[in-house]
C-alpha cells in the first residue's frame, strides 16, 4: 500500500529524510481494527519524528501521521484517535505512562489503510466531509481539551491565542468564539492576523504587543518566543495552558516571581481521551462549525505538504487524501 514514512532521521533536514512509496499492508492484530484511510491530516508531530524526536531508530521505518477519517470494515464512516494506551488502562488515556501516538511505536496514518484498537475510532458526523474530519484528531482535540478541560474559562471570559495560523492556534480560535469567549490572538505575520479575524478572533496583535487588559487564560503552544508575553498578560490569578513549544522550550525567564506573587496556574496539555473527541466532534456539529484547510493533496504528493509546512506558510491544515 501507498504510505509517507520516516525511513531515516535528518535533524536538519526533515523532508529530505521522508519516502513516499510502498508499505505492508497492517497485520491482522486481535481487539484491533483496519481502517480504509479516506484523508488523513500532517502535524509538527510528524516532522520532529523525521528529525529524530520522539521516534526511536529501532522503530524504523516507521509510517508517519496521527490523524485520519475513513470507512471500517462495516462502511461505518469513522474518525481515528490516534492516543494509544495499554489494553489494561482505564480512564484519562493521555495519563497512561505507557501511552503513544499512533507513529511512535505503531504505523502511523499517512497510508491507504490504518490498524488501530477497536476503541479507538469514533462516528464520523455527516456534516464534515473526510477532509474536514481528519482534521480533528490532534489539533481540534488538543484545542478543545485545552480550553474545555484545562482551562477554567467559561463565556464572557477573555482568552489570548499565541502564535495565530497554526492548527491547534486556529481551531483554538474558532472553538472559543462558539463557546462565548472573547477570543484575542497573535502573529507576526500579518496576513495570519487577518485570517485569524475571519476565523473568530475579536481582536489581533503583533507578538509581544501590550493588550488592552490583562486576560483570564492564555493559550499557548509557541513557548520560548511568547512565554514572557503570556505571563505579562496574564490578570491575577489567570491560567496558561501549554501544549507545545515550537519555537524551543528555555525561555529566558520563567517569571516565576510573577506567577507565585500573582497566583498564576500553569497548565500542561496532551492530547486529548477518546471521550473529549466524541466531545468535540458533536460540539463542532451543534455550533455549525468546520476545520480551516490550507491545502489538499494527494498522499502521492506528501513531500509537497511536509515542505509547506516545514517552511511555516500554513494557516490552518494540511490533508492528504488517499
Amino acid at each position: 500500500m501507498l504510505a509517507a514514512y520516516a525511513a531515516r532521521f535528518d535533524a536538519e533536514d526533515p523532508v529530505g529524510a521522508l519516502e513516499v512509496g510502498e508499505r505492508p499492508e497492517p497485520a491482522a492484530r486481535d481487539g484491533w481494527v483496519t481502517i480504509d484511510v479516506k484523508a488523513s491530516a500532517l502535524n509538527h508531530h510528524d516532522l520532529w519524528s523525521l528529525k529524530g524526536i520522539g521516534l526511536a531508530e529501532a522503530n524504523l521505518p516507521m509510517i508517519l501521521g496521527c490523524d485520519a477519517a475513513g470507512v471500517d470494515p462495516d462502511g461505518n464512516e469513522v474518525v481515528v484517535h490516534g492516543v494509544i494506551s495499554d489494553p489494561e488502562w482505564r480512564g484519562d488515556e493521555t495519563m497512561d505512562p505507557k501511552r503513544s501516538l499512533l507513529s511512535e511505536v505503531y504505523d502511523g496514518t499517512l497510508a491507504e489503510k490504518i490498524s488501530v484498537p477497536v476503541r479507538n475510532v469514533v462516528p464520523k458526523p455527516a456534516g464534515l466531509s473526510f477532509e474536514q474530519a481528519a482534521c480533528l484528531p490532534t489539533a481540534w482535540l488538543t484545542a478543545y481539551r485545552m480550553l474545555f478541560t484545562q482551562s477554567p474559562l467559561k463565556p464572557g471570559d477573555t482568552v489570548l491565542v499565541q502564535g495565530a495560523g497554526g492548527g491547534v492556534a486556529s481551531s483554538l480560535i474558532t472553538l472559543a468564539r462558539a463557546a462565548g469567549i472573547r477570543v484575542w490572538a497573535t502573529s507576526r505575520d500579518e496576513g495570519k492576523r487577518a485570517k485569524a479575524l475571519e476565523i473568530g478572533a475579536h481582536e489581533v496583535f503583533e507578538p509581544g504587543a501590550r493588550l488592552p487588559e490583562r486576560v483570564d487564560a492564555v493559550m499557548e503552544t509557541v513557548g520560548q518566543a511568547t512565554w514572557s508575553h503570556s505571563m505579562k498578560s496574564l490578570k491575577q490569578g489567570g491560567t496558561l495552558v501549554i501544549s507545545g513549544a515550537t519555537s524551543g522550550q528555555a525561555p529566558k525567564s520563567a517569571e516565576l516571581n510573577r506567577i507565585f506573587f500573582l497566583q498564576l496556574r500553569v497548565q500542561g496539555s496532551t492530547m486529548g481521551t477518546r471521550a473529549e473527541l466524541a466531545q468535540v466532534v458533536q460540539f463542532m456539529a451543534n455550533a455549525g462549525i468546520s476545520p480551516h484547510i490550507d491545502t489538499v493533496l494527494p498522499l502521492a504528493s506528501a513531500r509537497e505538504g511536509f515542505a509547506k509546512l516545514n517552511a511555516g506558510d500554513v494557516f490552518g491544515k494540511i490533508v492528504f487524501t488517499v
